[in-house]
């Protein structure tokens, strides 16, 4: 692990000590398991299944349309309720994740960018690429549901109203032609804040958006349109992982976005 993320992690851990706990949703953010990359982003199998099977024995994982209704007061959920997620859209996905995912009845939301999908392109250049038939056969099941990343995983901020709406508009009609279920959710790329025309657009074609932040999402003060999210990494030993789950390392939260900000500044996509 670069000893910086050490010292992150170090740091967010002792701020635990001194923050007030806050109860809420945690929402999970994953993008790859199993993928050639090894990158922080990029779990092991066997890290990934071991993970998933304490947020099922702990009982506390929601479906996003169960935690959403809950933020709104129409439903009861568990005790530090949980919601898995994954960005971008990946073979690995299919291959690693989602059998883990039906094995636990553990269900996980997948924020399509549809664009590579469609084009028959690997995502992260390194020769690996997703199908339509296997996002198809994930559907069945019945664990994964589909929001929209956008089509070419565009950062909307960048964009004029006109064409961050066709990034909008031609991810979902994909998602539905190709799949044959409407994309009812939606996070943005990078998980950048979007500007007020994005968001507007985003908030009459989605329930609800995510970005990052890890921070909880509390009943009654949530926006669903900036859901938080808690990225799961590489360097997450399994106690870090779940201190993460139960709503802890805020601290790297913050971070972690104050630095995508200025990483992304001057990027497109």
């Amino acid at each position: 692990m670069p000893a910086r993320h050490l010292l992150v992690k170090q740091a967010a851990v002792a701020a635990d000590a001194v923050l007030p706990r806050r109860e809420g949703l945690v929402v999970l953010l994953y993008h790859r398991v199993g993928g050639p990359g090894g990158g922080e982003v990029d779990l092991a199998p066997s890290v990934f299944a071991d993970q998933v099977a304490w947020l099922a024995d702990s009982g506390r994982v929601l479906s996003l349309e169960d935690a959403l209704a809950w933020l709104r007061g129409e439903r009861t959920a568990p005790a530090r309720p949980v919601v898995l997620t994954f960005d971008d859209g990946t073979p690995d996905l299919v291959e690693h994740a989602v059998g883990v995912l039906a094995r636990h009845d553990v269900p996980a939301t997948l924020y399509l960018a549809t664009e590579h999908v469609e084009q028959g392109r690997s995502f992260w250049d390194d020769g690996t690429v997703l199908s339509w038939a296997a996002l198809a056969d994930a559907l069945t099941t019945g664990v994964l549901s589909i929001g929209s990343h956008t089509h070419s995983h565009a950062l909307l901020d960048r964009l004029a109203p006109d064409a961050a709406a066709d990034e909008l508009d031609r991810s979902v009609g994909l998602i539905e032609e190709r799949l044959g279920v409407t994309a009812l959710d939606f996070a943005y790329p990078k998980a950048l804040p979007p500007s007020p025309a994005v968001d507007a657009l985003v908030r009459a074609r989605f329930r609800s958006a995510a970005l990052a932040g890890g921070r909880v999402n509390r009943v009654g003060t949530t926006d669903v349109h900036r859901l938080a999210r808690t990225p799961v990494q590489r360097s997450d030993r399994p106690d870090w992982f779940r201190r993460k789950a139960d709503g802890g390392l805020r601290l790297e939260g913050l971070l972690r976005e104050v630095a995508s900000r200025r990483r992304y500044a001057g990027a497109q996509r």
